[in-house]
């Protein structure tokens, strides 16, 4: 049936977990992704709807359930650290709730022990490489950790970064 949809039931939120909520909404410093979500939940524990909530937030309301669902899923040890730890405690557990999960991230393209024998090749005479020139230049330290087989591919735009201190 286009247009129905159930509405979720209000949220479960102590009184010292909504005080802490509505810190975080309302300090100046806290960062905007926290507030937005603490929003969600305080609004979420008012009986507000998953629709409601995301209109009155401006935000989609499949961000909405997953805020909803994560409160949910950390409900359980936000009460123990309630009842057995101070405010500071809870805090900081409300916020990691909030935080967003660790992502993995693309893989490291070339490994430390890659970046450091470029690093020290760069350190070697150029003359003695048999380059006619004083310091090493990004092209020619990549033709250089190409000939002697380190890596197949290196781009001069790496080569750079790894003599700056860059990450990989």
């Amino acid at each position: 049936m286009p247009g129905y949809y159930k509405k979720a039931c209000s949220l479960p939120v102590s009184v010292k977990q909504r005080t802490v909520l509505e810190e975080i909404v309302q300090r100046h410093t806290s960062r905007q992704d926290h507030v937005k979500r603490a929003g969600i939940i305080l609004l979420s524990s008012e009986g507000m709807s998953i629709i409601e909530v995301s209109e009155h937030l401006k935000i989609h309301r499949k961000t909405v359930s997953l805020w909803r669902s994560r409160w949910l899923c950390h409900q359980d040890p936000l009460t123990l650290i309630e009842v057995e730890a101070d405010h500071s405690a809870l805090l900081k557990a409300i916020l990691s709730t909030l935080s967003d999960a660790p992502r993995s991230g693309t893989p490291v393209t070339y490994t430390a022990q890659v970046v450091a024998q470029v690093v020290a090749i760069s350190c070697e005479d150029p003359k003695a490489c048999g380059y006619p020139i004083s310091h090493w230049t990004p092209q020619a330290l990549r033709e250089e950790v190409i000939a002697r087989d380190i890596v197949k591919d290196i781009s001069i735009r790496s080569v750079g970064r790894f003599l700056k201190g860059g990450r990989s």
